[in-house]
């Protein structure tokens, strides 16, 4: 294995936000080495390649901040950037700073150990392709740049080995182009990869079967070309755009802000026209179209039953229509964003096969069997989601004080401060983690909030000598109450949604994320103002 390199930061993930960890580091002077699983960077961009892949946050909202020469001389093509434009993105970022030198590809980290008495992570990646040795480094501090959405999650299903045809998942796709012209496609899932990519399977299979288990919602993207206009009066003042987005919960949206009224604080008919005014609009905008729409039962079903109308209005069979309309409240499960989504149910070569009426029973040589009916398929698409917020952080072995693994730590569900430390585990940062308002928001601005923590974080040890850095219990046990209790005051917990887990077999059902960006960052730069408040620190080290 050779001698043991040395480094102030060991990042995992090439993502954006080990990018911009990576960048951050190169700026105060310290060495940091990047694992990367993937032959390039992008992370969830370099590996979602499906039909349709497209980012729900406007382009000129997900970017970086921290180059505003970079900010400037960019140029997005669409409203809504596609997945081999944010990729083009980032290896322009990973070109322009000279990030790749540092980046280690084709390599994932399978453990990393903390060492008490050198106050360090020793860390084991090994070559995916197996061509290498594997690496062993040490690092002061370990940061964990996994993504929220990255471990891909593909449930079991009998006889699924015997299916002689080809298999896709979203969240893993082939780098090459698919072709299913003339074929039989199975898609499973109809969540948001699914919702993007069928009207897009759909127009070049000869027959396409959509099984659906719990219909989302969903609302029109009114994608189209970048408005030159409109981009340059942004970059007029990038800056305070970028502060009115920081102000909104979810960290995005100013262009369209949030209406703190209630849904009954106006007629219906004015209500209406506030919804088709979101809905014309297009995006992720319709969930702040009042103040009580996550709080108040009633109000949410007003909202709900106004996208149902819009589907009922748009499928022209009634039967399928009603299929596709969620029953649940609207917003608790992740809000999806598309084009022509439920106008493909319309085509007819496009089915609906509702779980609902009778699960997927088994797989076949040549296809699927639901209720007794044996689907032909050539290929299958499972749109199947991800093992979200904790998954990709625990398929790695990590181990804290006394071997402790964090898989053990979380048994119970994820517990930290701050979504960045957790107890037990001294200099581990996990950028938006569980515990950080990470899925719930515009993940550039999380992640840039989150470096930028960790920065002036690492800067401070530096400043004042200290070799360790660890959440205390108190301080963790209480944010997790906080975390549960704004979601408490809403109606979140009422869904079997990823963001409970409830997605994963035997998960702990929790809700993971925490809701609001601009109170977060307010407590974050408290704890830091106040010398970090809940962490504790080590003694000075002796020179």
């Amino acid at each position: 294995m050779g001698q043991q390199q040395q480094f102030d930061l060991v990042i995992v993930g090439a993502g954006f936000a080990g990018m911009a960890m990576l960048h951050r580091a190169r700026e105060m002077g310290l060495s940091a080495t990047v694992f990367e699983a993937g032959d390039d960077v992008g992370g969830t961009w370099y590996w979602n390649r499906y039909p349709g892949a497209r980012c729900d946050v406007e382009s000129m909202e997900y970017s970086y901040q921290f180059s505003e020469e970079l900010q400037q001389q960019w140029h997005w093509s669409e409203r809504f950037a596609a997945q081999p434009e944010i990729l083009r993105y980032a290896r322009h970022v990973a070109d322009r700073f000279e990030l790749r030198r540092d980046i280690h590809f084709k390599t994932r980290v399978t453990s990393a150990r903390y060492d008490e008495q050198s106050a360090s992570w020793t860390v084991l990646a090994e070559a995916v392709d197996g061509d290498q040795a594997s690496q062993q480094v040490s690092g002061r501090y370990l940061i964990m740049a996994t993504g929220c959405l990255s471990s891909a999650n593909v449930p079991h299903f009998e006889g699924v080995e015997r299916f002689t045809g080809d298999k896709y998942h979203t969240g893993q796709w082939p780098h090459e182009p698919v072709d299913f012209s003339g074929k039989r496609v199975g898609v499973i899932g109809t969540g948001s990869s699914a919702i993007q990519s069928i009207p897009i399977i759909a127009c070049q299979a000869e027959r396409l079967f959509v099984f659906q288990r719990t219909p989302s919602y969903s609302i029109p993207a009114r994608n189209a070309p970048l408005d030159p206009a409109h981009e340059a009066r942004i970059k007029a003042d990038y800056p305070a755009f970028r502060k009115r987005n920081s102000l909104i919960p979810r960290g995005f949206g100013s262009e369209m802000p949030p209406n703190t009224a209630s849904v009954f604080s106006v007629d219906e008919r004015r209500r209406r026209e506030i919804f088709e005014e979101r809905w014309e609009h297009g995006g992720l905008h319709m969930m702040s179209a009042f103040g009580d729409l996550m709080i108040d039962p009633k109000a949410n079903e007003v909202l709900a039953e106004f996208v149902r109308d819009k589907i009922r209005s748009i499928v022209r069979d009634p039967q399928v229509a009603d299929k596709l309309c969620p029953r649940q409240v609207i917003g608790t499960k992740r809000l999806c964003v598309d084009t022509d989504f439920y106008e493909t149910f319309n085509r007819p070569n496009v089915e609906l096969v509702d779980l609902r009426d009778g699960p997927i029973e088994r797989f076949t040589e040549t296809g699927i069997v639901c209720a007794g009916t044996e689907y032909p398929l050539d290929c299958v698409v499972f749109a199947t989601g991800f093992d979200a917020m904790t998954g990709s952080l625990l398929r790695v072995d990590i181990r804290g004080r006394e071997g402790r693994s964090l898989r053990d730590a979380w048994e119970a569900g994820p517990r930290t401060y701050l979504g960045l430390g957790v107890v037990g585990f001294p200099n581990l940062f996990t950028i938006t983690g569980p515990g950080s308002p990470s899925v719930l928001t515009n993940m550039l601005v999380s992640i840039e909030q989150h470096v930028g923590w960790i920065g002036d974080c690492i800067g401070y040890m530096r400043e004042h000598h200290h070799r360790e850095i660890e959440a205390t219990a108190p301080a963790q046990d209480a944010w997790v109450d906080h975390v549960n209790a704004v979601a408490a005051r809403t109606l979140y917990p009422q869904a079997n949604s990823w963001y409970m887990g409830s997605n994963i077999p035997g998960k702990t059902r929790v809700f993971m994320p925490l809701l609001g960006f601009p109170d977060y960052a307010r407590k974050c730069e408290e704890v830091r103002a106040a010398g970090y408040e809940g962490f504790v620190f080590d003694a000075p080290a002796v020179s």
